[in-house]
């Protein structure tokens, strides 16, 4: 049994069908990825840890459930954006890359700025891009371009 993901539609103008995404497949699409980005940004972290990256900011560990926290807070508020894009942007799937896109690279800018080793750094980047290297294709592919 198959999860319908997508919702047909007929045009009148043409009589064709066409097929448009759900908010439904939107929301567990999203909230897939999520679950999938959160483990793999404490599996990168746990990785680089027992390769003997520091885990330090400022001379305090950060916990490991630090990173799939952040990353479920954050995706959250991706998956909002997303639903908000795919009401209101004339081009969602369009809108959807650009901004998150603009988003990750703003990301980056506190882990280069933290007071961390530059291999701390580094890792903290490498979770951030990560996360969205699965957050934002599965979503992109649920929404209407």
């Amino acid at each position: 049994m198959s999860t319908n993901i997508t919702t047909t539609a007929t045009t009148a103008a043409t009589g064709t069908a066409s097929s448009v995404p759900t908010l439904g497949s939107l929301l567990r699409g999203g909230a897939a990825a999520t679950v999938l980005a959160a483990a793999a940004t404490t599996a990168v972290a746990l990785a680089g840890q027992t390769a003997g990256i520091s885990l330090d900011i400022a001379g305090a560990p950060i916990p490991q459930s630090g990173f799939a926290t952040l990353t479920v807070i954050f995706s959250a508020i991706g998956l909002l954006i997303a639903v908000s894009l795919r009401r209101f942007a004339r081009h969602p799937r369009t809108a959807w890359i650009r901004t998150t896109m603009a988003l990750t690279a703003l990301s980056l800018v506190p882990d280069v700025l933290v007071d961390a080793a530059p291999t701390t750094k580094m890792l903290l980047m490498a979770t951030h891009l990560v996360a969205a290297a699965i957050v934002i294709p599965t979503v992109a592919r649920r929404l209407h371009a």
